[in-house]
């Protein structure tokens, strides 16, 4: 692939040729000191002891200021280790010194000056570098995908002006991170559990945990259960509620290709034994890499199967009703590309999807993008997240808690415990998903109060998007996410009983806001009654909006899973104005439920519609708050 010809020629060009340049003219025939020291460097250099070759370059500096080939090696040495500032320094000098001689210098030199963040500077070295004419076909198709990065860079910041953003990574400190890489980063919805991937003494994948204590995050340890094996563990995701945890395994016994997805489920005793997620969603190829939604009802991830866009596609697979996922879906041209895309991360949200590529034009290597879902499901083009969490090397492995704000990702900075290390950062404005509130509570028989097992929708009242599906587990506990800012139905529907409906609308908040809602259930009796709460009329009004067809079809779909229940609807206003007004409204607004129930094919000798006006009010009528509670619609069951 061409991304392997770029290391390979940033490589050559970084030191190993600078030893097959003809020594300066001013330097004597002899062997003297400052050539030993360099060719000690050089041999340094090529062992991978670059510490070694830095201090045998820089005696040679102090012995010559004006040995050329010792300035360009020394950057190419510090380019090794990604100390870019120093780097680019060293090549400006050692270009200097014969701009004619080392013109192609300037494409290791333009690639530098990119990784300190300089992309006009990079942008006008990468040019002269193709200005040479006897570049060869590689070195040519070399300069030409720098030239395209650096000049998207340069267009990028004049659209996207950062000026008041400060990307400051905090290592998570010692009780997450060690000498051995840490990698992957997943947390809970409550933010108090953190699990990531270790690679122990180099070698053997583990999962770990880390508990929230007050101000920091505690001591990290393995995992309790049987998920962690002698085998590797990585590249997982906890779900939100903490009870799933999907993650890869690689060259089992049990596996169908290279590598697999697995799942294992929170126990009384741990983490359950890894269940391999069967041939539907595995392939005979690498999958990898998952990412539940917030509901636990859409699996995300990376795969190389055949039939793709490109090497590396992401997928979807979708919880059936049976408890099975069903069959991979290719998220399309809109998110893949003929190059690599992998990482996926599907937010709080589940709207805004983040993930790596590099067949989208980005800063070099793999970068972040992201794509938000739109109301019939289709994904918006994707977004690049822009310098500097984006960079000439490669991005990956975010995960964005549910303040939309909070970012954590793996990255070998300066800083750094030995390898590997897990930071968090703020995330800028612009990029940012929509900040999300969580509702958590239990499902329950109104007269016995046990806990139902039960199915749980979450709808946008606006655009009647279905945003989440959530079964409840079964003793009928829930957790369901709700972005801000949005008018949200909340349906929760089970056999041999009414639904229940209720609707939100959740604020944007400083705060992280949780709500607790615990739902009773009437079974379908005589007399039981329900109050439908997304049904709504203009004022004085009694033509239904299009916002209340959700929760209307919710009452059809009661209707014929029951074809005997006889119903009644009863329609309610406030006290505010004339009694008889008010009455004549109530029974309108009753009687356009029942139209648009038998519009739907409902027998309407099993509906019967009946207004109330202000007579039976439920809250004070001395405040908006208690005036709109009385203002509602009612079922009640006449007969099953």
């Amino acid at each position: 692939m061409m991304k392997k010809s770029i290391i390979c020629i940033l490589i050559l060009a970084s030191f190993l040729s600078c030893s097959a340049q003809k020594k300066s003219k001013s330097r004597p025939a002899a062997v003297n000191k400052t050539d030993q020291l360099y060719t000690e460097g050089i041999n340094q250099a090529q062992a991978g002891n670059y510490l070694a070759a830095i201090s045998s370059f820089e005696q040679v500096l102090y012995l010559d200021s004006n040995y050329n080939d010792a300035y360009l090696s020394l950057a190419g040495v510090y380019n090794q280790i990604k100390n870019y500032a120093l780097a680019a320094q060293y090549y400006e000098k050692g270009i200097a010194r014969d701009t004619a001689k080392n013109v192609l210098y300037n494409l290791p030199y333009s690639i530098n000056l990119a990784g300190t963040g300089q992309f006009q500077k990079a942008l006008k070295a990468v040019n002269l570098y193709l200005a040479h004419p006897r570049l060869g076909q590689n070195s040519r198709k070399a300069g030409e995908y720098r030239q395209r990065s650096f000049a998207f860079a340069v267009d990028y910041e004049k659209k996207h002006p950062q000026k008041d953003y400060a990307f400051v990574p905090r290592n998570l400190g010692p009780n997450i991170n060690t000498a051995d890489p840490e990698y992957f980063p997943s947390l809970t919805i409550d933010g108090k559990e953190f699990v990531f991937t270790r690679q122990v003494n180099n070698y053997n994948e583990d999962f770990f945990s880390s508990h929230w204590e007050d101000t920091a995050w505690g001591p990290a340890t393995l995992l309790p259960g049987d998920v962690n094996t002698p085998q590797n563990e990585g590249a997982q995701m906890i779900s939100l509620d903490g009870q799933w945890l999907v993650f890869t395994g690689c060259s089992r016994k049990d596996g169908w290709g290279s590598c697999d997805l697995y799942i294992s489920y929170l126990t009384p005793q741990g983490w359950s034994e890894a269940i391999n997620l069967g041939g539907r969603v595995n392939s005979d190829q690498w999958d990898s890499q998952p990412c539940l939604s917030p509901d636990k009802r859409d699996l995300y991830f990376a795969s190389r199967r055949f039939g793709g866009y490109g090497g590396s596609d992401l997928y979807v697979c979708h919880l059936l009703p049976g408890g099975k996922w069903s069959d991979p879906e290719n998220l399309g041209p809109e998110i893949n590309t003929k190059g690599d895309e992998s990482t996926p991360f599907i937010h709080a949200d589940n709207q805004t999807l983040y993930f790596s590529s590099n067949g989208l034009q980005g800063y070099g290597e793999d970068d972040i993008f992201y794509s938000r879902k739109g109301p019939g499901g289709a994904w918006s083009i994707p977004v690049n997240l822009g310098y500097p969490i984006n960079t000439i090397d490669k991005e990956g492995s975010l995960f964005i808690a549910p303040d939309a704000k909070t970012a954590y990702y793996a990255s070998n900075r300066s800083d750094s415990y030995g390898a590997l290390d897990i930071y968090s950062f703020e995330l800028r404005d612009n990029i940012r998903p929509y900040k999300t509130s969580w509702v958590k509570g239990k499902v329950y028989d109104k007269k016995t109060g046990k806990g139902l097992p039960s199915a749980i929708e979450l709808v946008d009242i606006d655009n009647k998007q279905l945003l989440s599906k959530v079964q409840t587990d079964e003793t009928g506990n829930y957790l369901i996410t709700l972005p801000e800012g949005k008018a949200y139905s909340f349906n929760v529907n089970r056999k041999g009983y009414l639904f229940f409906s209720d609707n939100f609308f959740i604020q944007s908040s400083g705060r992280d806001t949780t709500f607790e809602k615990n739902i009773p259930l009437q079974s379908i009796e005589k007399d039981a009654t329900i109050t439908l709460k997304n049904i709504f009329f203009d004022f004085n009004q009694f033509d239904l909006k299009p916002a209340s067809t959700t929760e209307l079809d919710k009452l059809v779909e009661l209707m014929t899973e029951n074809p005997t229940l006889v119903t009644q609807v009863n329609g309610h206003t406030d006290n505010v104005g004339n009694a008889n007004d008010n009455l004549k409204l109530s029974e309108n607004r009753a009687k356009a439920v029942v139209n648009y129930l038998t519009g739907k094919g409902i027998d309407p000798h099993r509906l019967i519609a009946k207004g109330y006006g202000a007579t039976q009010p439920i809250a004070g009528n001395d405040t908006e708050a208690g005036r709109a509670q009385n203002r509602r619609t009612d079922i009640k069951v006449l007969s099953q």
